[in-house]
């Protein structure tokens, strides 16, 4: 049986632009990870790894127009998006390279042996070491940031673990390209090629998860597809990590005194969040709690001109196309829910942004679980509380989020907002106050996750400590200096940090 051809195309019209290349077979499957799990070893050296993710940044920002070119003609994304994506991507290489060489995510702990102790202690020695391959799954709606030269694949191969990443559908060639430019990046810095493996096909990726010498994988995308990649991880003889991003409905909470303050300002602010790159990011604010009575109709007021004036736009693919128009229309449908500007279609190939509106009381007498679950797309859907107890009340319906965002004013004390923040803190893993939480900064004290299913663990897939989920901690006792790892041994010959 001949292997399917992977097509990229064009989601502006829907149609083929070229074939980029054929979907793995089980074989191919097994090659790529045993060509990735055979050149292991030639990670092990640190300052090998830092030039090498900065020879990939290099490389991406020279071949910059090309990359861009691609992926635009992929997702319609824009190329302002794309340039300001690239550019990102770039930084998150250059920023591990700096971890790698500051040395401090080995987590060195040193005890020394006291024999007085109750019971006496030996001498202890613990670090991290890298799992081993690591399998990636790519992103439909960041073609770069959180796909093969992105942020699981940079911390992945800063931790010292190659990698087999699977194409996403949606941008096949941008996917190629890039996976080109890694490999080349890896030859010019003395590293084998093959610490960067692509693969195409839906097949490909449950393939992948369960191959035995995959040791972890990192995952961005739907609930099911990622649910049911994570139940193969647990499934397997050796269960592996899985470190999943599912799905974020992303919470907003207005207070009263914050819309009485800014109504107007907030209302803009919510419709050019919850449209950014076509309502299609991870942290789009999905859900937001909005206090009924003329200040909260002058917010709604000012969120309908804002979402009125934008125009139509394209989605990354007509699959996604089909289940916004659809899922907007069965919420629409629902008894008590209203579309003050419907979300619909705007063309053969576009869709119209919009919001729907319900009252506190109809969702929590009633049992509607679309309306609490994200919807891919440029649409919010507003929930009209009419006291602090339903506030609380709704909040206690939702799921686990990436973000929960609390409006509070900003001109004068607010006595709701502390029992607010302490109510939003655990639904989510970054908790934004005054803000939008589309754009998630790349920083050492970023959390990109949260609870499920926002992700599958508690760890971050943004940020420095995003590394932590491709190692493993080992102790040395009583182990002669010179059997040591020189990053644990006396005098420290490698001026690691240690404790």
């Amino acid at each position: 049986m001949a292997a399917e051809p992977v097509w990229s195309v064009d989601p502006r019209t829907g149609k083929p632009r070229a074939q980029v290349a054929v979907e793995a077979a089980a074989e191919d499957v097994d090659r790529a990870v045993r060509a990735a799990h055979a050149v292991r070893g030639a990670l092990a050296d640190r300052t090998a790894r830092a030039a090498f993710l900065r020879a990939a940044a290099d490389l991406l920002q020279e071949s910059g127009d090309a990359v861009v070119e691609s992926a635009d003609a992929e997702t319609a994304l824009g190329p302002v998006r794309l340039t300001g994506e690239l550019a990102r991507t770039t930084a998150q290489l250059r920023a591990f390279a700096e971890v790698v060489d500051e040395g401090s995510f080995l987590d060195i702990r040193i005890d020394r042996p006291d024999p007085a102790a109750v019971p006496p202690r030996p001498d202890l020695r613990r670090w991290k070491i890298p799992l081993g391959v690591v399998a990636v799954y790519a992103a439909s709606n960041f073609p770069l940031a959180f796909s093969v030269p992105g942020g699981d694949t940079a911390s992945a191969l800063a931790a010292g673990c190659p990698v087999v990443v699977k194409a996403h559908p949606d941008h096949p060639a941008t996917s190629a390209l890039c996976a080109s430019l890694l490999r080349r990046a890896a030859a010019a810095t003395g590293l084998p090629e093959d610490v960067v493996v692509l693969v195409h096909g839906f097949d490909a990726g449950t393939a992948l998860v369960r191959h035995p010498l995959v040791a972890a994988a990192g995952f961005t995308g739907s609930v099911r597809g990622g649910r049911a990649l994570f139940d193969a991880a647990a499934a397997r003889p050796v269960p592996i990590p899985f470190h999943g991003e599912l799905g974020s409905l992303n919470p907003v909470v207005l207070t009263p005194a914050a819309v009485d303050e800014r109504a107007e300002e907030i209302g803009a602010g919510l419709a050019g969040s919850m449209t950014l790159g076509a309502g299609q990011f991870c942290t789009k604010p999905g859900f937001v709690l909005a206090p009924a009575g003329e200040a909260g109709d002058r917010f709604a007021g000012a969120l309908a001109e804002a979402l009125s004036a934008g125009g139509p736009v394209v989605m990354l693919d007509h699959r996604m196309r089909d289940h916004f128009l659809a899922g907007t229309d069965a919420l629409a449908r629902i008894p008590g829910v209203t579309a003050p500007v419907s979300p619909g279609a705007g063309g053969p190939h576009t869709v119209t942004a919009g919001f729907l509106a319900v009252d506190a009381a109809t969702l929590l007498d009633g049992d509607h679980p679309g309306l609490v679950q994200e919807l891919f797309g440029p649409v919010t859907v507003v929930v009209r509380y009419g006291s602090r107890a339903e506030i609380t009340e709704v909040l206690s319906r939702l799921p686990g989020n990436l973000t929960a965002t609390l409006h509070t004013a900003e001109r004068h004390e607010d006595g709701d907002a502390a029992p607010l923040l302490a109510e939003l803190t655990p639904l989510a893993g970054r908790v934004l106050v005054n803000g939008w939480p589309t754009g998630v900064a790349v920083a050492a004290a970023q959390h990109h996750g949260g609870p499920y299913p926002a992700t599958t663990s508690t760890a971050t897939s943004v940020g420095a400590t995003a590394i932590e989920r491709w190692l493993r901690p080992v102790t040395y006792q009583s182990t002669p200096d010179h059997l040591l790892p020189p990053e644990l041994r006396d005098g420290n010959p490698l001026e690691l940090p240690r404790r």
